[in-house]
């Protein structure tokens, strides 16, 4: 979910997770073994086709194959992966155990933490608004939310919804300060948006807004709020009643207050910060510091639908996807500096050629990635818990884009 010193995207094209904490464990550069495989975990894989359906193609092979790899190499304790092929079938693949205690089988399309792609969903909310003349993207934020972006070089007025949404406004991250040095101590610790929000404005502004751009948590926090103080309901209600229930994604919902557990059917999620450390549970957690900017649960296949819907233009009208798909250049989302981003969206450059559109998400126990093409191909998988060197989050990446490229 959150925004590291050196975000936690592939070595070629990282992705900006959402927890300070995950610092420590995936830092680009970091030395270490790579860690053994759970036992068992070989037997743990498993394809199986959804309610859509469609043969054992290529892009199939190639994700089937990552995903043995990851937990066989990589030493991940699970894995799970949808993959749409290009006839329009989606399969639903597993590699490892969900459990390591029991060696229980990942579920199929099991529910996962989905941090940062939450993003997406609140960009799409505020353009929603936007379409229905409820919400300027180039108005300040202070007209929506008077008197409450302030701090040392950061003033709302200078700010616009399209820089938060774009990660162009220059606010600070608020992910160190909320998570600290050891993620463990504050696992089950609640926190309300304003509290992080005013730890995001304690400190200074990193650059003067539309002048460069920083992944930051807080201008998500800031997107929730907006939606809040312009529907006058609940951000989480409003992702619910305008996206979640009109596609259908019945494995996707909002954690309510101070709700831990993981609702439906899930691998469990687990947390070490070097590849030889014990490997510790964290499913049960409190993801309230991510709120609008990572609190959502789902999986894959609800994930893969949801991105492929949005890019197909089924929740956004043509004039406001435009709006999201408008990138600007994202030098720190990526070391070779090639990736773009938009409003919650980012590109995803594939080997093959061409580019898909993507997000991705950081928690402790969960990373999630993927990427869908506007032809209609599309991945979207997860891992049961984070990267903790520079090429185990390289291979993550690698499935994406060998499914999209097979």
């Amino acid at each position: 979910m959150t925004s590291t010193p050196t975000p936690t995207r592939s070595p070629d094209r990282r992705r900006a997770p959402l927890l300070a904490a995950v610092a420590v464990a995936c830092t680009v550069g970091t030395a270490g073994a790579v860690a053994a495989a759970p036992a068992g975990a070989d037997a743990g894989s498993s394809a199986s086709t959804s309610s859509h359906h469609g043969g054992r193609t290529s892009a199939v092979r190639a994700t089937q194959q990552g995903l043995d790899a990851l937990v066989r190499e990589d030493g991940f304790p699970g894995a799970l992966a949808a993959v749409r092929t290009r006839d329009g079938g989606v399969r639903d693949l597993t590699a490892g155990v969900g459990d390591v205690e029991t060696g229980r089988r990942v579920p199929r399309d099991g529910q996962v933490r989905i941090a940062s792609n939450t993003k997406t969903f609140t960009a799409a909310v505020v353009l929603q608004l936007v379409g229905e003349g409820k919400v300027d993207l180039d108005a300040p934020i202070e007209r929506y939310l008077p008197g409450l972006v302030r701090g040392e070089g950061i003033d709302g007025s200078a700010i616009t919804v399209r820089q938060l949404l774009q990660h162009t406004s220059g606010l600070p991250d608020y992910d160190v300060d909320v998570i600290g040095d050891d993620y463990l101590a504050v696992q089950h610790r609640f926190v309300e948006p304003h509290q992080v929000l005013a730890l995001g404005l304690d400190d200074p502004a990193l650059f003067a807004p539309g002048t460069s751009w920083e992944y930051s948590n807080t201008n998500y926090v800031l997107a929730g709020l907006l939606v809040q103080e312009v529907t006058g309901r609940p951000v989480g209600e409003e992702i619910t009643r305008r996206i979640i229930e009109p596609l259908g994604l019945r494995d996707t919902y909002w954690p309510v207050e101070g709700e831990q557990e993981l609702r439906g059917r899930h691998p469990h999620g687990y947390w070490r910060t070097t590849p030889t450390e014990p490997l510790t549970d964290v499913s049960v957690q409190d993801p309230s510091f991510g709120w609008a900017a990572g609190q959502l649960v789902s999986t894959p296949g609800d994930l893969l639908e949801f991105f492929t819907a949005l890019v197909d233009g089924e929740v956004l009208a043509p004039e406001q996807l435009a709006e999201m798909q408008r990138t600007v250049a994202a030098p720190t989302s990526s070391l070779d500096g090639d990736e773009a981003y938009g409003l919650g969206l980012q590109t995803f450059t594939l080997s093959c050629g061409g580019t898909a559109w993507t997000h991705g998400g950081d928690i402790p126990g969960y990373q999630t990635r993927g990427a869908v093409t506007e032809d209609g191909r599309g991945v979207m998988l997860a891992v049961t818990a984070l990267p903790v060197d520079e090429p185990s989050a390289q291979h993550v990446e690698d499935v994406v884009d060998a499914a999209l490229c097979a």
